[in-house]
C-alpha cells in the first residue's frame, strides 16, 4: 500500500511546539511566532503543474 498522506499542518504544529519550548526558557514572546514560521516554511511544498 504505497498512499502519501498530507502532513502540512503537522509541521506547523511542531513549529509552534519548539516555539512554545524555547518561550517557556526565555520568556520572549517573539519564539512563539519563529515557531509557527519555521513549521510553515517546512511545510510548504510547490503546487503540482
Amino acid at each position: 500500500m504505497n498512499k502519501k498522506f498530507n502532513n502540512t499542518g503537522n509541521w506547523i504544529g511542531i513549529g509552534t511546539a519548539i516555539g512554545a519550548a524555547v518561550f517557556a526558557a526565555t520568556r520572549e514572546p517573539t519564539w512563539l511566532a519563529v515557531g509557527v514560521a519555521v513549521g510553515a516554511g517546512l511545510s510548504y511544498t510547490r503546487p503540482k503543474k
